[in-house]
């Protein structure tokens, strides 16, 4: 609990065997998180059988493999079921620090705002910590585009490591996004379509062998899905288009 906020973390699982319980006690170490949503999508390996043996844990498994973007709209069905206050994801395979639950969710339940990045850029150590040269290129311009075209100021859109109000994901329609990957960057295109301001924080970055990517075809099919996201938002804001993605805008 956190400001008497119910504090739930929420982790997209695929193949998070090797890494999984590390993850999980670090994130119970920060004394604040009342209960860890482990969403399985159907791993090849043991990550499931292994969720169900730590505690304070509600494990659900997806009978086939359906997509990150479908996991993630698992975990915060569920959460919101569970009666979450304060939501945060961590991926379970260890590529961004749990330690900074406790500043995500205290910026988020003392009511400064309704979500909350860890970014890989703002403290400069990217390319230090190991982020291949061609993905921080990538994330530089894909960032530089969307922030023209989505009217924002932020050091990236493409952080897994994220803090949400319940108000916000009940003000947001996630069903009508990707299943895919491309699901991370509608949602934070639709978060600042309903108006909410997105904060920050540098966040450590962290490559290794166990550590979740995605290949150059996929990357290159998840940028060119961020582009058309951030040129709809643009032309949808101009009403030059019709959007379901950016529909009516609701009371904050």
């Amino acid at each position: 609990m956190y400001q008497d906020k119910k504090i739930i973390v929420v982790m997209p699982a695929y193949n998070a065997e090797e890494t999984l319980r590390k993850t999980y006690n670090e994130v119970m170490a920060q004394g604040i998180v009342d209960l860890v949503i482990i969403v399985d999508d159907a791993s090849r390996d043991q990550t499931a059988s292994l969720a169900r043996t730590l505690p304070k844990t509600h494990v659900h498994v997806h009978e086939r493999n359906r997509g990150y973007g479908a996991n993630q709209k698992s975990c915060y069905r569920i959460a919101l079921e569970e009666g979450a206050d304060i939501i945060i994801m961590v991926h379970p395979d260890y590529q961004y620090t749990p330690m900074l639950i406790p500043a995500m969710a205290s910026m988020i339940g003392n009511g400064l705002y309704h979500c909350v990045l860890g970014s890989r850029i703002l403290g400069g150590q990217a390319l230090q910590g190991g982020m291949p040269l061609w993905k921080y290129i990538a994330n530089r311009f894909l960032t530089l585009a969307e922030n023209i075209l989505l009217g924002a100021k932020l050091s990236e859109y493409h952080s897994g490591y994220r803090a949400f109000s319940k108000e916000l994901l009940a003000a947001i329609d996630l069903h009508r996004n990707s299943d895919d990957f491309v699901f991370d960057n509608q949602m934070l295109a639709q978060i600042l379509w309903q108006g909410y301001t997105i904060a920050e924080v540098s966040c450590p970055t962290k490559y290794f062998a166990e550590a979740s990517s995605i290949n150059l075809s996929r990357s290159i099919t998840y940028g060119l899905g961020c582009l058309k996201t951030a040129a709809t938002f643009r032309l949808a804001s101009l009403g030059l288009l019709q959007s379901d993605l950016f529909s009516e805008k609701k009371e904050l």
